[in-house]
């Protein structure tokens, strides 16, 4: 079987999300290329509908798709088209009317369609890389509205991205992972496979996806391995132990190591760790790595008694501490997603999400949580529909609601507060005393020092009303660094304050790092696991919060969201009384 073809099937549902992506690529050419003024209003306003839309785009007529608000005949007739071709007219003839790499400079964090524009006709630049000369030569900052500091971000921009080219979120490669992984067992029945390397470690980011091979007939593997479809070995790296290539589609880097069947455990357990881990010293002094390099084992697990330690699991083998850690704690005391009771940071059409809240806590329900938390966002995130005070009102009378049509399982008044600028929450403390608890968060003024940046959260932190510190960096990953902070006086500061830190399970977040996670610990503070979900399907990415909570130790005594609804509600009106 075709692994691109099984891939391409699972990765091509085509999702509302995937057609307001084509919607919005849209959008942006209409503007490079400005269109009627009038015409782009109508998109914008489209697209906005589109995405609270809970109904899958897919599976609706035309009448059905002109009955969504601003939605009009001609953008239904360009949503089926998507359905059907993955484009449609109007793209089509943008597309035509636009050198290709100036698609690669619309990805640049910053830059709009009128400051590319601008560079095209006054600069002639259609790439990335003419982008980066003129930059460098100085040519951009002497453009009319640019400056210096835009230039300055735009090399930022370029760099971080040039920096990034190739590599995947875990989250965005898992599926082609295993699926390459179940092809290749079955397409080699005599041998052992495993996946190695960072994918192995759960890693954030992966690079390649890394596979071992345990065959005692090394090139009859290779054979068999270039007979399955969609994998695409690179010529000019040839080997009869090693086997370079990528994944046709997505195009994923893939390295294929084979050794014999004996020497499989030892070589899975050296290529499934860091190098800090591998250099850790054993009880006898001897490398870890050493040790596993000079014997051969049947089983991980005899390797790790061997060195006179419990066994340690791919992810933890980072040289952070895990040896110490595993002499005075369980594996078993580890979270997982099981022990989680419910997602606290989650979003509705209050603001800016795509399900109501009794759609958002049905769901839930339905998925066998106890309880959830409502965090919209506040009135100074207007870009996200911000609630005001009267719609706060509003929310928590529906949350009443809810609650007793619903009940035992609970909906917690939350707020997700934007910490302003000078480290303010921004609500006054009447509104905030409504609440059950506040995700204070940075949504605006990302461009900070460490010093600025500390200090901001710093004067959040210390606000009595904040219970949970929210995505403390602020990074996207592989899309933007954060903004720098100083992790022990964040982290010290909540231990004082009793603050809970978040690690948002979204895969493009993941923030609070897992490097961080034990630090926390030590100093007493705990974490909450929250999937900063915008729509049901958002609450699935709990799974990836707790991933990276594990990889960094954490328990689940240290999680705030493993407490049940009884307990988490007296955990949060016990905070109430202490600031009265």
């Amino acid at each position: 079987m075709d692994i691109c073809a099984v891939l391409n099937r699972s990765l091509n549902t085509l999702d509302n999300k995937q057609i307001v992506k084509t919607l919005k690529l849209t959008l942006q050419l209409m503007e490079l290329h400005e269109e009627n003024a009038f015409k782009i209003r109508g998109y914008q306003s489209a697209i906005i509908s589109i995405e609270r839309e809970g109904k899958p785009l897919a599976n609706l007529e035309l009448d059905e798709l002109q009955k969504i608000p601003s939605v009009g005949k001609s953008i239904a007739e360009a949503i089926l088209s998507i359905i059907a071709s993955g484009s449609h007219a109007l793209l089509d003839k943008h597309l035509e009317e636009t050198p290709k790499g100036i698609l690669e400079v619309m990805q640049i964090k910053g830059l709009g369609p009128k400051k590319i524009k601008t560079l095209w006709k006054e600069l002639n630049i259609t790439s990335v890389h003419e982008l980066m000369e003129a930059c460098q030569s100085g040519q951009v900052a002497k453009i009319k509205g640019f400056g210096q500091k835009t230039q300055d971000s735009i090399v930022l921009a370029l760099e971080y991205k040039a920096s990034n080219q190739g590599k995947w979120l875990y989250a965005e490669i898992e599926l082609p992972a295993k699926e390459i992984l179940a092809h290749l067992s079955e397409s080699l029945p005599e041998a052992t496979v495993a996946l190695v390397g960072d994918f192995e470690m759960e890693a954030e980011i992966i690079e390649s996806l890394t596979f071992l091979i345990g065959s005692d007939n090394s090139r009859q593997t290779i054979t068999e391995i270039n007979n399955i479809d969609g994998l695409i070995q690179d010529i000019n790296v040839l080997s009869p132990y090693r086997w370079e290539g990528h994944l046709a589609r997505p195009e994923v880097k893939i390295l294929i190591t084979i050794v014999p069947k004996k020497e499989f455990i030892k070589q899975k357990l050296l290529k499934s760790a860091s190098k800090a881990h591998l250099l850790s010293p054993t009880e006898k002094g001897q490398p870890l790595g050493e040790l596993f390099y000079k014997a051969t084992f049947n089983t991980e697990e005899a390797a790790y008694e061997a060195a006179g330690l419990p066994f340690i699991p791919a992810p933890l083998r980072e040289g952070t501490g895990e040896l110490e850690w595993v002499k005075t704690h369980s594996l078993d005391e580890l979270l997982t997603l099981e022990d989680l009771k419910g997602p606290l940071h989650n979003h509705s059409t209050y603001s800016d999400g795509k399900n109501t809240l009794k759609e958002m806590s049905e769901f839930c329900q339905s998925e066998g949580y106890g309880y959830f938390g409502i965090a919209d966002h506040s009135r100074s995130a207007f870009y996200a529909n911000g609630l005001d005070e009267d719609r706060i009102h509003q929310q928590h009378k529906e949350i009443d609601s809810i609650n007793e049509s619903l009940a035992p399982f609970r909906v917690f008044k939350g707020i997700e507060s934007d910490i302003l600028t000078d480290g303010s929450l921004d609500y006054s403390d009447e509104v905030l005393a409504t609440f059950d608890y506040i995700v204070a968060s940075v949504h605006s003024g990302l461009s900070m020092d460490i010093n600025k940046a500390t200090a901001r959260l710093l004067k959040a932190i210390e606000n009595p009303y904040t219970t949970i510190l929210g995505h403390p960096t602020g990074r996207l990953l592989l899309r933007r660094e954060g903004y720098p902070i100083d992790h022990r006086a964040v982290i010290d500061a909540c231990a004082i304050n009793k603050v809970v830190i978040e690690i948002n399970a979204n895969p493009w977040r993941l923030d609070l790092d897992w490097r961080w996670v034990r630090y926390a610990m030590d100093q007493g503070v705990m974490l909450s696991i929250n999937p900063d979900a915008h729509e049901k399907a958002g609450i699935a990415h709990m799974k990836f919060g707790v991933i990276a909570g594990r990889k960094g130790g954490l328990t689940k005594e240290m999680t705030l969201n493993t407490k049940n609804g009884e307990e988490l509600a007296s955990y949060f009106e016990n905070r109430k009384r202490k600031k009265q």
